[in-house]
């Protein structure tokens, strides 16, 4: 295993940068497929959510694939690379595998123990398999990164610890108000109706908002959040869908605004925002949750509204406290990366052994006709029985070495063992090569479309 990342988050660079690295569903499409273009790596998959940027890759060399993956990262992101580079971490191998797992679990996010970020590990995964950059290395890492995630959150008490960042951005408008109280009759503008908007919707709607307005570019997913919403079996509440045009008429209608969507540009401009302010005198209550910004950061300047965004959201957090459970999903996580590396390693030995057994096979096979050729007068009966008596001594002979081996290469340092079969039963190296291959193939074929 050969396990690299390199990204950047929250926790190693300035939300300006962030904002600014920012990847488009597209754009995250070219990098995988660029990254597999590239010398080093055989596999890739891109973490990307609100708040970190990461390039998973399986690559043979370390210093090449961490300058190729830093060089890939600048190209599609747009920032410089001299630029980017103070700002980027790297991880290999084992530490690869903690840190994803640390990220599933919730332990390395703005808000500590959120559980969104599971959803956002499972679409990466999803991305991989769908473009065929994820094999049997990144399919075996992110499902386990799920297991790891889902383990924690039912083992532990981390959700007590933290709560998305939809919770948290309300409860930094409430300003200390419980947010049922604040949000309770409220009008609601949500724009947006992706994971993160519909997210938001369902959180004001149990809050006790009165009416909820969702606008986006794609009006018929808009239609299908707010019937969703409004149904008698959903949360209940008055929705309605508008045009993303709308969206300055409601403004000026609206209590509390949610925005996240994909879009580069800002979707509320200062200038919009001042135009709704005119003639209010209830206070408006504006949360960004996308990244790059949605809402002009000049916004925090103007009378008579309150703007949360990532930014602020990052600093708030930075106060925010750890609940003791933290230490017990941190004792799983330690306790999940030994069993992943452990298992990666035996699964490495595996096709030399299964190379091993077919030569045995092989053997057996011509000793049994050349058997056959000098005592050509032996009966089916006798033939099978002494054919089945040479495999059964074969099979007897390799069974205990070919245990004690997996286990062997499942301990730290135990990646020489499967050379050192090759060399004593003087395996020809190609066929333990072929033997992986279909195991790759096979790993791809079940793995594809399992999230």
């Amino acid at each position: 295993m050969s396990l690299l990342v390199v990204g950047l988050s929250h926790r190693s660079a300035p939300v300006s940068v962030l904002e600014r690295a920012a990847l488009s569903a597209d754009t995250q499409v070219k990098l995988l497929h660029d990254t597999l273009a590239a010398e080093p790596a055989v596999e890739g998959a891109v973490l990307a959510t609100c708040n970190r940027i990461e390039l998973y890759a399986d690559v043979d060399k370390f210093h090449a694939g961490v300058a190729e993956l830093s060089t890939l990262l600048a190209q599609h992101s747009g920032v410089g690379l001299e630029e980017l580079t103070p700002y980027l971490y790297v991880h290999y191998e084992d530490r690869a595998v903690h840190h994803l797992f640390s990220v599933a679990c919730g332990l390395d996010s703005m808000v500590v123990g959120e559980g969104q970020i599971l959803g956002q590990i499972k679409d990466a995964l999803a991305l991989g398999q769908d473009q065929h950059t994820a094999g049997r290395l990144l399919n075996d890492l992110f499902q386990q990164a799920l297991r790891v995630g889902k383990r924690a959150h039912s083992e532990t008490g981390i959700d007590r610890a933290g709560q998305s960042l939809v919770t948290f951005g309300l409860e930094q408008l409430a300003d200390g108000a419980p947010v049922d109280a604040w949000a309770a009759g409220k009008r609601a503008l949500v724009i947006g109706a992706g994971s993160m908007s519909s997210l938001a919707a369902a959180t004001l709607a149990r809050a006790g908002v009165a009416e909820i307005v969702i606008a986006n570019r794609t009006m018929a997913r808009a239609e299908r959040l707010a019937e969703i919403l409004s149904e008698p079996g959903g949360t209940g509440v008055a929705a309605r869908a508008v045009e993303m045009v709308a969206v300055g008429d409601e403004l000026t209608r609206a209590d509390v605004v949610v925005s996240c969507t994909g879009a580069t540009g800002l979707v509320l401009t200062g200038e919009a925002v001042e135009t709704a302010l005119r003639g209010r005198t209830a206070p408006l209550a504006l949360l960004d949750l996308a990244m790059p910004r949605d809402i002009d950061a000049a916004v925090h300047r103007m009378d008579g509204v309150r703007l949360v965004d990532i930014e602020s959201l990052a600093e708030a957090s930075a106060d925010a406290p750890m609940a003791s459970d933290v230490d017990q999903v941190r004792a799983i996580v330690s306790d999940e990366v030994a069993a992943f590396g452990a298992a990666q390693r035996a699964a490495h030995i595996t096709p030399t052994v299964v190379a091993l057994r077919a030569m045995a096979a092989d053997v057996v096979a011509g000793e049994v006709a050349r058997l056959e050729g000098r005592l050509p007068g032996l009966d089916d009966k006798t033939r099978a029985e002494i054919t089945q008596t040479v495999r059964r001594v074969v099979d007897k002979l390799l069974h205990a070495p070919t245990v004690r081996v997996k286990q062997l290469a499942a301990e730290p340092g135990g990646a020489g063992y499967a050379d050192a079969l090759r060399t004593l039963f003087d395996l020809d190296p190609e066929t333990v090569a072929s033997v992986s291959r279909a195991d790759l193939n096979d790993a791809d074929v079940k793995n594809r479309g399992r999230v």
